[in-house]
């Protein structure tokens, strides 16, 4: 397990517990003064400060805020989650209209959840960023062979029915078949094959980026020189660009939120009663619903075959249902305003994502 990574986890679960407000119930507790200001108290918080009514001084209390900073571990955790994958509107509008003590805050909910996934990611050794076993991939292309082959018996009985089209279908799978028995050729041969010099495993990716690099085969289209140059020297160490890279994420993910405010307010310029702060609270669930829907994936993606190809399409579809849901329970929408603002943000999300993600692997790789 990274350490690093670990720290990153406690750091952002830290600092999410930091923005969240303490509360309480009013009436609660005994009459007294409050430690920190000296005012009156009769609840569990001073109404002036906010100090709580009763200083713990235990070992088994900084446990307790410990486990409550890094894991929201109280009952708006359970109230906010299945609103966030269900309902997001709902959440969205009822944030922005005050209800906010029944719920986790959107900057808390979103600055956790990053650093939780990118934990994940780091705990799970890069498996979900392309780090699958030589083993599942063989079994994967071993089934995609198959599938060819059944695809082109069918493909070829309807020509000899006489299917004018079928014959050409067929010509394409069979060309399909070839570089899938050759992938699975090439698979069984690097599962076999002795030891690598460097140290990596034969067949992987880390192993393909390597000699792709050290052959000549990787050109680097922007930059001068020392820069193309600089990047190439990185990814002669798979691994550890990829570190780099995912280190850079999430410490600078936060920036995905400036850069995707001034789109959503794009949508609703001539729509009035909707401020900034309305648009960031409804790109921090937002985002928070996608980081969450990332681990999930990247928790199954070690298990190939049907069940995460399901997952997978389900996941993929799930992204502008959940936007269209969402726009229309937060701004009070009809069916075609959201609709047309879910294909806009979408489009949106793909711009602000890959100039985000370019600006993070030149970042990660150090140029």
């Amino acid at each position: 397990m990274d350490i690093e990574a670990a720290g990153g986890a406690i750091t952002g679960g830290l600092i999410a517990g930091a923005v969240e407000a303490p509360t309480g119930k009013a009436g609660e507790g005994h009459a007294h003064l409050c430690s920190d200001c000296g005012e009156p108290v009769g609840g569990n918080f001073c109404a002036n400060c906010g100090q709580p009514t009763h200083v713990h001084r235990t070992l088994l209390h900084l446990g307790e805020e410990l486990l409550h900073g890094v894991m929201h571990f109280d009952a708006r955790i359970w109230r906010t989650l299945p609103l966030l994958a269900l309902n997001p509107g709902r959440l969205t509008r009822e944030w922005i209209e005050g209800k906010r003590t029944r719920y986790v805050s959107p900057l808390a909910m979103f600055l956790f959840t990053v650093f939780l996934m990118f934990f994940i990611l780091s705990f799970s050794g890069g498996q979900a960023m392309g780090g699958i076993s030589v083993e599942s991939r063989l079994t994967s292309a071993r089934t995609s062979v198959t599938e060819l082959k059944a695809s082109i018996a069918e493909a070829e009985a309807d020509a000899r029915a006489g299917d004018p089209g079928a014959e050409g279908v067929a010509a394409g799978l069979r060309s399909g078949l070839m570089a899938a028995e050759n992938r699975v050729a090439s698979l069984e041969a690097a599962r076999t094959a002795s030891p690598r010099a460097d140290g990596l495993q034969s067949g992987s990716w880390q192993a393909a980026v390597a000699d792709a690099v050290h052959d000549d085969r990787v050109h680097i289209g922007f930059g001068d020189k020392k820069m193309q140059e600089k990047i190439l020297h990185k990814l002669a160490n798979p691994d550890l660009a990829l570190y780099k890279i995912q280190q850079t994420l999430y410490k600078y993910a936060f920036l995905l939120i400036p850069l995707s405010i001034p789109f959503v307010a794009l949508m609703f310029l001539w729509k009035p009663g909707f401020t900034l702060y309305d648009h960031g609270v409804f790109v921090l669930y937002s985002l928070t619903f996608m980081a969450l829907l990332g681990m999930v994936l990247s928790l199954f993606v070690r298990w190939q075959g049907w069940f995460f190809d399901i997952l997978e399409t389900l996941a993929v579809l799930s992204v502008p249902v959940h936007m269209f849901i969402q726009l229309k329970g937060a701004y009070g929408l009809s069916i075609f305003s959201a609709l047309w603002r879910t294909v806009m943000l979408l489009v949106f999300c793909l711009f602000v994502m890959t100039f985000f993600l370019v600006a993070i692997i030149l970042l990660g790789l150090g140029v």
